[in-house]
């Protein structure tokens, strides 16, 4: 009585070469698999021993052992070791993506080591103007700015009202700075910069 623990077992049969034309093979068969890593072997000797860097080692061992024996050897052991039920190619590329892959996972994405100090990114806050004053600041054109409180200028650009945009005619520089006593504008003032045109607010001094 055989004990089967899978089906899969059973339906999974080993393709064996048995022949080769006319000549017949040892009556167990060759496992096709195991010509194949006769082949890939083979091909690594001989890559090896033209590589400039082994290539001189290499060489000094028979090519018959290189070439041959050693490959034929390797897949013979190669097609019969088995890692936990499985053939030697399928174990391999099971361990190497296991060591290659992350190690801890959170809703199957890579995260972080229980324990380690996550640090959020750079976050950059621009004031609306809702606190009724100017703030230092420097802003690279096109675009538009609006100014809710009264304040001093240095430069020209194009003046609009509040709800209405355009495109201002290309400005070097334009300063702004806030009035000593500034108070709210009854209407936004819209400043609108070219490609290019630079604005600096500045909250007090002298315009530069």
């Amino acid at each position: 009585m055989i004990e089967i623990r899978s089906y899969r077992r059973v339906f999974d049969l080993e393709r064996r070469l048995y022949s080769v034309d006319r000549v017949r093979l040892n009556p167990g068969g060759v496992p096709v698999r195991g010509v194949v890593y006769f082949l890939a072997l083979a091909f690594a000797s001989l890559a090896i021993a033209g590589s400039p860097a082994v290539g001189t080692l290499v060489k000094e061992v028979p090519w018959y052992v290189r070439d041959l024996a050693f490959p034929g050897a390797a897949a013979t052991v190669l097609s019969v070791v088995r890692i936990e039920g499985r053939v030697f190619h399928l174990a391999a590329f099971a361990l190497l993506r296991y060591r290659v892959g992350p190690r801890r996972l959170a809703g199957c994405r890579r995260c972080v080591a229980p324990g380690s100090r996550w640090h959020p990114p750079e976050v950059v806050l621009i004031p609306d103007g809702s606190d009724a004053r100017m703030r230092r600041m420097r802003y690279t054109g096109p675009g538009a700015v609006l100014v809710c409180v009264e304040h001093e200028r240095r430069g020209r650009a194009s003046e609009l009202g509040a709800s209405a945009t355009a495109r201002s005619r290309r400005t070097a520089v334009l300063s702004l700075r806030q009035s000593p006593a500034a108070r709210p504008l009854e209407r936004g003032l819209v400043i609108a910069l070219a490609a290019g045109a630079r604005l600096l607010v500045s909250c007090g001094g002298d315009l530069g």
